[in-house]
Protein backbone atom coordinates (compact mmCIF):
# COMPACT_ATOMS: atom_id res chain seq x y z
CA UNK A 1 0.00 0.00 0.00
CA UNK A 2 0.98 3.66 -0.75
CA UNK A 3 2.89 5.38 2.60
CA UNK A 4 0.83 7.68 2.59
CA UNK A 5 -2.63 6.29 1.13
CA UNK A 6 -4.10 4.63 4.71
CA UNK A 7 -6.76 6.86 6.61
CA UNK A 8 -8.97 4.65 9.67
CA UNK A 9 -11.38 7.04 11.56
CA UNK A 10 -10.40 6.49 14.94
CA UNK A 11 -14.22 6.32 16.28
CA UNK A 12 -14.34 3.22 13.77
CA UNK A 13 -11.25 1.64 14.85
CA UNK A 14 -12.53 1.63 18.65
CA UNK A 15 -15.60 0.23 17.69
CA UNK A 16 -14.09 -2.64 15.98
CA UNK A 17 -12.64 -3.59 19.27
CA UNK A 18 -16.04 -3.54 20.70
CA UNK A 19 -16.40 -7.17 21.20
CA UNK A 20 -15.24 -9.36 24.21
CA UNK A 21 -11.26 -9.56 24.92
CA UNK A 22 -9.91 -13.46 25.86
CA UNK A 23 -6.67 -12.67 27.29
CA UNK A 24 -7.56 -11.75 30.98
CA UNK A 25 -5.09 -12.40 33.40
CA UNK A 26 -2.14 -11.49 31.14
CA UNK A 27 0.54 -8.99 31.71
CA UNK A 28 1.19 -6.02 29.27
CA UNK A 29 4.47 -4.66 29.12
CA UNK A 30 5.07 -1.05 27.96
CA UNK A 31 8.40 0.77 27.21
CA UNK A 32 8.22 4.35 26.78
CA UNK A 33 10.95 6.24 25.36
CA UNK A 34 10.45 9.23 27.31
CA UNK A 35 7.74 11.72 29.74
CA UNK A 36 9.06 15.08 28.87
CA UNK A 37 6.13 15.80 26.86
CA UNK A 38 2.88 16.09 27.77
CA UNK A 39 0.65 13.81 25.80
CA UNK A 40 2.57 10.37 26.72
CA UNK A 41 0.73 11.11 29.80
CA UNK A 42 -2.32 10.89 28.54
CA UNK A 43 -1.78 7.81 26.58
CA UNK A 44 -0.35 5.78 29.73
CA UNK A 45 -3.82 6.43 31.47
CA UNK A 46 -5.90 5.27 28.24
CA UNK A 47 -3.80 2.36 27.89
CA UNK A 48 -3.62 1.59 31.46
CA UNK A 49 -7.00 1.79 31.83
CA UNK A 50 -8.04 -0.78 29.07
CA UNK A 51 -5.09 -3.31 30.24
CA UNK A 52 -7.21 -3.19 33.52
CA UNK A 53 -10.64 -3.13 32.14
CA UNK A 54 -9.69 -6.51 30.17
CA UNK A 55 -8.79 -8.09 33.66
CA UNK A 56 -5.07 -7.94 32.90
CA UNK A 57 -1.91 -6.51 34.57
CA UNK A 58 -0.15 -3.27 32.93
CA UNK A 59 3.78 -2.74 33.95
CA UNK A 60 5.72 -0.34 32.31
CA UNK A 61 9.25 1.55 32.10
CA UNK A 62 10.68 4.96 30.84
CA UNK A 63 13.39 4.72 29.27
CA UNK A 64 14.12 8.55 30.15
CA UNK A 65 15.41 9.40 26.11
CA UNK A 66 17.95 7.01 26.11
CA UNK A 67 17.92 4.40 23.26
CA UNK A 68 20.59 2.06 25.45
CA UNK A 69 18.37 2.44 28.68
CA UNK A 70 15.18 1.10 26.64
CA UNK A 71 17.22 -2.25 25.44
CA UNK A 72 17.59 -2.78 29.37
CA UNK A 73 13.99 -1.84 30.49
CA UNK A 74 12.57 -3.81 27.30
CA UNK A 75 14.80 -6.80 28.99
CA UNK A 76 13.53 -6.33 32.59
CA UNK A 77 9.74 -5.92 31.45
CA UNK A 78 10.21 -9.68 29.86
CA UNK A 79 11.67 -10.71 32.82
CA UNK A 80 8.46 -9.60 34.64
CA UNK A 81 6.94 -12.23 32.34
CA UNK A 82 4.97 -9.95 29.73
CA UNK A 83 2.80 -11.52 27.83
CA UNK A 84 2.93 -9.07 24.64
CA UNK A 85 5.08 -5.73 24.81
CA UNK A 86 4.36 -1.95 23.20
CA UNK A 87 7.08 -0.41 22.45
CA UNK A 88 7.80 3.60 21.85
CA UNK A 89 10.66 3.53 20.54
CA UNK A 90 13.53 5.54 21.26
CA UNK A 91 15.66 5.22 18.21
CA UNK A 92 13.74 3.75 16.07
CA UNK A 93 16.89 1.64 14.88
CA UNK A 94 18.37 0.87 18.52
CA UNK A 95 15.02 -0.72 19.36
CA UNK A 96 15.87 -4.02 17.09
CA UNK A 97 17.52 -6.20 19.43
CA UNK A 98 14.71 -5.94 21.74
CA UNK A 99 12.13 -6.75 19.32
CA UNK A 100 14.43 -9.40 18.42
CA UNK A 101 14.12 -11.19 21.60
CA UNK A 102 10.90 -11.12 22.27
CA UNK A 103 9.84 -12.40 19.68
CA UNK A 104 12.31 -15.35 19.77
CA UNK A 105 10.43 -15.89 23.13
CA UNK A 106 6.91 -15.89 21.41
CA UNK A 107 5.91 -12.29 22.82
CA UNK A 108 3.94 -10.26 20.34
CA UNK A 109 5.30 -6.54 19.58
CA UNK A 110 3.31 -3.52 19.03
CA UNK A 111 4.95 -0.81 18.20
CA UNK A 112 3.11 2.47 19.34
CA UNK A 113 2.83 5.77 17.41
CA UNK A 114 6.65 5.52 16.17
CA UNK A 115 7.50 3.25 13.47
CA UNK A 116 9.50 0.05 14.98
CA UNK A 117 10.28 -1.50 10.83
CA UNK A 118 9.98 -4.87 11.23
CA UNK A 119 7.37 -7.59 10.34
CA UNK A 120 7.09 -9.26 13.29
CA UNK A 121 6.02 -6.01 14.91
CA UNK A 122 2.36 -4.62 14.84
CA UNK A 123 2.45 -1.22 13.89
CA UNK A 124 -0.08 1.94 15.22
CA UNK A 125 0.10 5.18 14.99
CA UNK A 126 -2.06 7.96 13.60
CA UNK A 127 -1.07 9.35 9.75
CA UNK A 128 1.44 10.66 9.92
CA UNK A 129 2.11 11.91 6.42
CA UNK A 130 -1.58 13.09 7.10
CA UNK A 131 -0.26 15.46 10.20
CA UNK A 132 2.13 16.63 7.84
CA UNK A 133 -0.21 18.35 5.50
CA UNK A 134 -2.42 19.56 7.63
CA UNK A 135 0.11 21.41 9.28
CA UNK A 136 1.43 22.95 5.91
CA UNK A 137 -2.02 24.02 4.75
CA UNK A 138 -2.71 25.26 7.86
CA UNK A 139 0.17 27.83 7.54
CA UNK A 140 0.00 28.19 3.91
CA UNK A 141 -3.07 29.59 4.50
CA UNK A 142 -2.10 31.85 6.60
CA UNK A 143 1.18 33.11 4.77
CA UNK A 144 0.51 32.20 0.96
CA UNK A 145 4.30 33.41 0.35
CA UNK A 146 7.70 34.35 1.66
CA UNK A 147 10.41 32.69 3.56
CA UNK A 148 9.85 29.09 5.63
CA UNK A 149 11.49 27.77 8.20
CA UNK A 150 10.99 23.82 8.95
CA UNK A 151 11.74 22.70 12.71
CA UNK A 152 11.38 18.67 12.15
CA UNK A 153 11.29 16.29 15.00
CA UNK A 154 14.05 13.68 15.63
CA UNK A 155 16.31 12.15 12.90
CA UNK A 156 16.33 8.77 15.38
CA UNK A 157 12.11 8.89 14.97
CA UNK A 158 10.93 7.96 11.47
CA UNK A 159 7.89 9.97 11.67
CA UNK A 160 9.65 13.08 11.17
CA UNK A 161 10.35 12.40 7.87
CA UNK A 162 6.96 11.06 7.30
CA UNK A 163 5.56 14.62 8.55
CA UNK A 164 8.06 16.71 6.60
CA UNK A 165 7.38 14.52 3.37
CA UNK A 166 3.35 15.40 3.85
CA UNK A 167 4.46 19.22 4.18
CA UNK A 168 6.07 19.25 1.39
CA UNK A 169 4.06 17.57 -0.82
CA UNK A 170 1.39 20.34 0.65
CA UNK A 171 3.88 23.12 -0.47
CA UNK A 172 5.75 21.97 -4.07
CA UNK A 173 3.50 24.05 -5.79
CA UNK A 174 4.15 27.39 -4.25
CA UNK A 175 7.84 26.33 -3.72
CA UNK A 176 7.95 25.42 -7.35
CA UNK A 177 6.59 28.47 -8.52
CA UNK A 178 8.79 30.94 -6.13
CA UNK A 179 6.06 31.80 -3.75
CA UNK A 180 7.71 30.14 -0.82
CA UNK A 181 11.18 30.07 -0.29
CA UNK A 182 12.78 27.45 2.69
CA UNK A 183 15.34 29.39 4.20
CA UNK A 184 16.56 26.71 7.06
CA UNK A 185 15.72 23.63 8.16
CA UNK A 186 16.87 21.35 10.93
CA UNK A 187 15.97 17.93 12.97
CA UNK A 188 15.49 18.26 16.43
CA UNK A 189 17.10 15.88 18.77
CA UNK A 190 15.22 14.15 21.22
CA UNK A 191 12.31 16.06 19.62
CA UNK A 192 13.47 18.50 22.45
CA UNK A 193 11.66 22.10 22.86
CA UNK A 194 15.08 23.62 23.71
CA UNK A 195 17.17 22.33 20.77
CA UNK A 196 13.88 23.45 18.31
CA UNK A 197 14.10 26.69 20.07
CA UNK A 198 18.30 26.71 19.07
CA UNK A 199 17.91 25.56 16.07
CA UNK A 200 15.06 28.73 15.47
CA UNK A 201 17.48 31.12 16.81
CA UNK A 202 19.83 29.83 14.34
CA UNK A 203 17.88 30.45 11.28
CA UNK A 204 16.56 33.72 12.75
CA UNK A 205 20.20 34.43 12.46
CA UNK A 206 20.89 33.55 9.37
CA UNK A 207 18.34 35.30 7.90
CA UNK A 208 18.21 38.98 9.91
CA UNK A 209 15.22 37.44 11.39
CA UNK A 210 13.79 37.93 7.78
CA UNK A 211 11.02 34.33 8.65
CA UNK A 212 7.80 34.50 7.38
CA UNK A 213 6.23 31.42 8.78
CA UNK A 214 7.59 28.15 10.52
CA UNK A 215 6.40 24.75 10.04
CA UNK A 216 7.32 22.96 13.30
CA UNK A 217 6.77 19.15 13.57
CA UNK A 218 4.69 19.12 16.98
CA UNK A 219 3.85 21.13 19.63
CA UNK A 220 6.83 21.09 22.20
CA UNK A 221 8.76 22.05 19.01
CA UNK A 222 6.65 24.68 18.35
CA UNK A 223 6.87 25.89 21.82
CA UNK A 224 10.67 26.28 21.27
CA UNK A 225 10.27 27.97 17.80
CA UNK A 226 7.87 30.66 19.21
CA UNK A 227 10.18 31.51 22.27
CA UNK A 228 12.75 32.73 19.90
CA UNK A 229 10.24 34.14 17.95
CA UNK A 230 9.23 36.20 21.01
CA UNK A 231 13.07 37.18 21.66
CA UNK A 232 12.78 39.21 18.47
CA UNK A 233 9.29 40.70 19.06
CA UNK A 234 7.98 38.26 16.33
CA UNK A 235 5.79 35.82 18.19
CA UNK A 236 1.88 36.24 17.02
CA UNK A 237 3.10 37.69 13.67
CA UNK A 238 4.35 34.49 12.58
CA UNK A 239 2.73 31.45 11.29
CA UNK A 240 3.55 28.33 13.22
CA UNK A 241 2.25 24.23 13.02
CA UNK A 242 2.36 22.12 15.71
CA UNK A 243 0.52 18.52 16.41
CA UNK A 244 -0.64 16.57 19.30
CA UNK A 245 -2.62 19.11 21.35
CA UNK A 246 -0.52 19.98 24.34
CA UNK A 247 -2.63 22.15 26.30
CA UNK A 248 -0.17 24.62 26.37
CA UNK A 249 -0.48 24.60 22.41
CA UNK A 250 -4.05 25.23 22.49
CA UNK A 251 -3.52 27.93 24.52
CA UNK A 252 -1.26 29.50 22.17
CA UNK A 253 -3.87 28.73 19.59
CA UNK A 254 -6.60 30.58 21.25
CA UNK A 255 -3.61 33.62 22.25
CA UNK A 256 -2.95 33.53 18.08
CA UNK A 257 0.76 32.80 18.51
CA UNK A 258 0.56 29.33 16.75
CA UNK A 259 -1.68 28.86 13.78
CA UNK A 260 -2.31 24.96 14.41
CA UNK A 261 -2.15 21.68 16.70
CA UNK A 262 -3.29 19.12 14.60
CA UNK A 263 -4.59 16.79 17.16
CA UNK A 264 -4.06 12.72 17.54
CA UNK A 265 -6.43 11.89 20.60
CA UNK A 266 -3.98 9.71 22.61
CA UNK A 267 -7.01 8.48 24.53
CA UNK A 268 -7.75 6.94 21.32
CA UNK A 269 -4.12 5.69 20.65
CA UNK A 270 -3.63 4.44 23.79
CA UNK A 271 -6.69 2.53 24.05
CA UNK A 272 -6.33 0.94 20.59
CA UNK A 273 -3.08 0.14 21.38
CA UNK A 274 -3.35 -1.85 24.88
CA UNK A 275 -6.57 -3.88 23.07
CA UNK A 276 -4.61 -4.78 19.87
CA UNK A 277 -1.84 -6.10 22.37
CA UNK A 278 -4.50 -8.05 24.51
CA UNK A 279 -5.43 -9.80 20.98
CA UNK A 280 -1.94 -10.85 20.25
CA UNK A 281 -1.30 -12.08 23.72
CA UNK A 282 -4.19 -14.22 23.72
CA UNK A 283 -2.90 -15.76 20.01
CA UNK A 284 -4.49 -13.52 17.59
CA UNK A 285 -2.77 -13.01 14.11
CA UNK A 286 -1.80 -9.87 13.50
CA UNK A 287 -3.55 -9.98 9.83
CA UNK A 288 -6.71 -11.32 12.45
CA UNK A 289 -6.58 -7.82 14.60
CA UNK A 290 -9.97 -5.88 13.30
CA UNK A 291 -9.27 -2.44 11.11
CA UNK A 292 -5.34 -4.26 9.78
CA UNK A 293 -4.16 -3.36 6.65
CA UNK A 294 -0.73 -4.23 4.88
CA UNK A 295 1.70 -1.10 5.34
CA UNK A 296 4.98 -1.06 3.66
CA UNK A 297 5.78 2.44 3.60
CA UNK A 298 8.66 2.52 6.15
CA UNK A 299 12.12 3.21 4.52
CA UNK A 300 12.94 -0.42 3.72
CA UNK A 301 9.83 -1.32 2.62
CA UNK A 302 9.32 -4.07 4.77
CA UNK A 303 5.38 -5.07 4.68
CA UNK A 304 3.76 -4.86 8.13
CA UNK A 305 0.27 -5.18 9.32
CA UNK A 306 -0.69 -1.75 10.94
CA UNK A 307 -3.90 -0.09 12.12
CA UNK A 308 -4.07 4.04 11.29
CA UNK A 309 -6.16 6.75 13.32
CA UNK A 310 -7.33 9.84 11.69
CA UNK A 311 -5.72 13.31 13.11
CA UNK A 312 -8.11 16.68 13.54
CA UNK A 313 -6.07 19.79 12.75
CA UNK A 314 -7.32 22.27 15.52
CA UNK A 315 -7.13 26.42 14.88
CA UNK A 316 -8.91 28.92 16.69
CA UNK A 317 -12.22 28.17 14.64
CA UNK A 318 -12.50 25.05 16.03
CA UNK A 319 -10.97 25.01 19.74
CA UNK A 320 -14.14 24.52 20.80
CA UNK A 321 -14.05 20.83 19.41
CA UNK A 322 -11.32 19.75 21.68
CA UNK A 323 -13.63 21.82 24.77
CA UNK A 324 -16.59 19.02 23.68
CA UNK A 325 -14.43 16.13 23.64
CA UNK A 326 -13.30 16.75 26.97
CA UNK A 327 -10.25 17.00 25.89
CA UNK A 328 -9.15 20.39 27.46
CA UNK A 329 -11.31 22.73 29.81
CA UNK A 330 -12.36 25.96 28.15
CA UNK A 331 -11.05 28.17 30.70
CA UNK A 332 -7.00 26.55 30.27
CA UNK A 333 -7.16 26.88 26.42
CA UNK A 334 -9.14 30.68 26.36
CA UNK A 335 -6.65 31.89 29.24
CA UNK A 336 -5.37 35.50 28.00
CA UNK A 337 -7.23 34.65 24.42
CA UNK A 338 -9.10 37.86 23.08
CA UNK A 339 -12.71 37.49 23.17
CA UNK A 340 -12.83 37.44 19.32
CA UNK A 341 -11.68 33.23 19.56
CA UNK A 342 -15.61 31.94 19.00
CA UNK A 343 -14.51 29.49 21.88
CA UNK A 344 -13.93 31.64 24.28
CA UNK A 345 -16.68 33.56 23.74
Amino acid sequence: MNKFGVLLVAAAVSASFAGPVMAEGKTIGVSWSNFQEERWKTDEAAMKAAIEAAGDTYISADAQSSASKQLTDVEALIAQGADALILLAQDSGAIGPAVEQATAEGIPVVGYDRLIENPDAFYITFDNAEVGRMQARAVLAAMPEGNYAFIKGSSSDPNADFLFGGQMEVLKEAMDAGKIKNVGEAYTDGWKPENAQRNMEQILTANDNNVDAVVASNDGTAGGVIAALAAQGLDGSVPVSGQDGDHAALNRVARGTQTVSVWKDARDLGKNAAQIATMLADGKAMSDIPGAVKWSGGPNGAEMNAVFLAPVPVTADNLGDVIDAGWIAKDKVCEGAADSVAACK
